[in-house]
């Protein structure tokens, strides 16, 4: 039995069937499920509806490509061998976002090969590409800019870190844009579009003395690679913020759907809410509501007190043991299902318009294709 969600019922199929949706983004909270649910909604969208699909991780742990029998994952995508598409002609595809890889063919395909080298051998640009804050959320922005625009997929499936995390994926074209207009940043392109000049020339009097009060506290070396960090990308900077806000466009169009993900706990219903409430604000299309692991029981049997009071009774006899266990243990069942049903409602009763579909918890975890076959028929059937 599906559990009484109180919300319209989200219709899967139809979503992964319709051609004009061309982006899913699966967002929530770490630990529900969410990975598993990208890869299930990819597997079915092939399978049943014909669609060549790629699933598209942010996530850098390894259970999409585990769940998918593959070896590994990177940053090209990889086809996903023994499933059933005869009938339906599709495909399905998976890869994981290398930030690095991804941010080395932004700079190869915006900047001739003498520049990248330059951009590559800098020690500013080594640690920005690889370790720097944010980088991972822009280069999703850029990744997901990529295979949108090369056509050559039907759906696009998008399994987001965290939630706090999916957010600052949605905030990149933002930080970006404050990052290039910054004072800092004005202050080190001076002397690169002035001519070239030295970073430590007197370019203006205050200039001098910020460069001289800058150098003093990093060190020549390091402000010279930074300021050659900078100077390196100046031309490129203007295609950054243009292709970050062109994917940013696409996120709150139509042809996009963001599901939320999520578990029947407290913390998991906040932060769903929590970003349903930046979608409504951001005006990007919020597709549905998916909870995972919910516990359910079949209408009209025993009621928690009843099953209780039965138990007792067979335990005053000193017979039936057994079944006085059963009995407990399907109340408790009842009264679990019955705190999910309450803690799930926080989230349908402030979006009450928003489709929901559940999944009931299975005895283990998905590790196979076989498993995201049973979760996307779960899906399809709420």
């Amino acid at each position: 039995m599906v559990a009484d969600l109180s919300a319209p019922r989200l219709d899967i199929d139809g979503l992964l069937a319709d051609p004009a949706i061309r982006i899913v983004v699966c967002c929530g909270a770490g630990g529900v499920g969410k990975t598993t649910t990208a890869a299930a909604l990819g597997l079915r969208a092939a399978e049943m509806h014909g669609r060549r699909t790629v699933v598209l991780t942010i996530d850098p742990a390894r259970r999409l490509a585990q769940s998918m029998g593959l070896t590994e994952l990177d940053n090209t995508p990889r086809q996903v061998k023994g499933i059933d598409v005869e009938r339906s002609g599709g495909e399905l595809h998976a890869m994981m976002l290398d930030m690095k890889r991804t941010f080395d063919e932004v700079v190869e395909q915006h900047t001739s090969p003498k520049r990248a080298a330059e951009i590559f051998a800098n020690p500013f640009y080594q640690a920005m590409s690889s370790t720097f804050a944010g980088t991972q959320e822009y280069m999703a922005m850029e990744k997901l800019g990529q295979l949108r625009a090369g056509e050559e997929w039907d759906l696009i499936v998008v399994d987001t870190p965290p939630s706090r995390s999916a957010l600052d994926f949605l905030d990149a074209p933002a930080r970006l844009s404050r990052f290039l207009d910054g004072r800092m940043l004005r202050l080190l392109l001076a002397p690169a579009r002035s001519g070239g000049r030295s970073m430590f020339s007197l370019v203006t009097a205050s200039f001098g003395l910020f460069s001289r009060a800058v150098q003093k506290i990093l060190g020549a070396q390091l402000l010279t690679d930074l300021s050659g960090f900078v100077a390196a990308l100046d031309s490129m900077f203007g295609g950054f913020r243009q292709r970050a806000d062109q994917t940013y466009q696409i996120l709150q169009d139509p042809q996009t759907a963001f599901l939320l993900v999520a578990a029947p706990e407290r913390d998991a219903i906040r932060e769903a809410a929590y970003f349903a409430e930046r979608l409504v604000a951001e005006r990007m299309p919020l597709g549905g509501l998916v909870l995972n692991r919910m516990h359910t029981t079949e209408p009209g049997g025993l009621t928690a007190e009843a099953s209780e009071a039965a138990a007792e009774r067979l335990e005053e006899t000193g017979d039936n043991a057994v079944t006085a266990d059963v009995l407990r243990i399907h109340a408790a069942l009842l009264r679990q299902a019955e705190r999910e049903a309450a803690v799930a409602a926080g989230f349908t009763e402030s979006f009450p318009s928003v489709p929901a579909a559940s999944v009931a918890a299975q005895p283990a975890d998905v590790h196979d294709v076989d498993g995201l076959r049973t979760i996307g028929a779960l899906l399809a059937l709420s």
